[in-house]
């Protein structure tokens, strides 16, 4: 008799371990992230196309608005597409202006999604991961104000239009603010 409640037990245990779980009270499943989610863009984005000649610089706006609902109100990188928004004021823009573009050296870790970095401390003004260490640029302080100093994901992409700058992109939020690379510490 104990074999046979023994084998019902066992029967019982994985025919229901086997079923789709069921959704409860008309709950709908979750979309997938537009943007962020620990999406991580294959590639970074393209150089801005260049104004029309004597035209006016095109200058980044602070606090950009969403461009759809539910987006940031910052730089950040479409799932869908790997879009990256916001990255489009080209090579003159005096926000992104170094006088002398990668005073410490060019950084040679690595680019793109085959090197992700944990954030290991710091703050916008100075954070490190690996023993690079890297500063925000001060136009871009409120984009990294929700990112974890202590051990968010950062991936680092080249910027095709500021020289001396880079763009370090947080999957975890899907936004992206420009860096300068301070050399090994």
């Amino acid at each position: 008799m104990k074999q046979v409640i023994g084998l019902t037990i066992v029967f019982a245990v994985a025919v229901f371990g086997q079923q789709k779980p069921q959704q409860h009270g008309g709950a709908k499943p979750a979309k997938p992230a537009q943007v962020g989610g620990g999406h991580i863009p294959a590639h970074g984005p393209p150089p801005a196309r260049p104004s029309k000649p004597n035209a006016p610089p095109r200058v980044a706006q602070a606090h950009p608005p969403a461009d759809k609902a539910g987006h940031p109100e910052a730089p950040h990188v479409h799932v869908k597409g790997d879009q990256w928004v916001g990255h489009s004021t080209g090579k003159n823009d005096p926000h992104y202006h170094l006088d002398h573009p990668f005073d410490h050296g060019h950084f040679e870790g690595g680019f793109g999604p085959s090197h992700v970095w944990h954030l290991a401390g710091g703050n916008r003004e100075r954070f490190w991961f690996n023993n690079f260490y890297w500063s925000v640029a001060p136009f871009d302080y409120y984009i990294t104000d929700g990112w974890l100093w202590d051990s968010d994901q950062i991936v680092i992409y080249e910027d095709p239009d500021h020289p001396g700058y880079y763009l370090a992109y947080n999957p975890r939020l899907g936004t992206y603010a420009h860096v300068t690379y301070l050399g090994p510490q």
